[in-house]
């Protein structure tokens, strides 16, 4: 299952470093891609996540989850 999220506030290469590796703790991610110039963040599950779980982790890394589309 993939999930396209949009983040509010990446800026560089250590934000996308930063997102990806909150996210990839989350149960059940198998994979994260960042496009940075579109604030996209790609997440592929094993199934679906719990939005409140994944907005947490990008609040952990210091930015904002905007929305989500599947």
């Amino acid at each position: 299952m993939e999930t396209v999220y949009t983040v509010k506030g990446m800026t560089c290469g250590h934000c996308v470093n930063s997102v990806s590796a909150e996210i990839s703790k989350l149960d059940g991610v198998t994979g994260v891609q960042v496009d940075l110039a579109g604030g996209a963040v790609t997440v592929s599950s094993a199934g679906a996540l719990d939005e409140a779980a994944v907005a947490a982790a990008v609040d952990e890394a210091g930015y904002e989850l905007v929305g989500a589309r599947s």
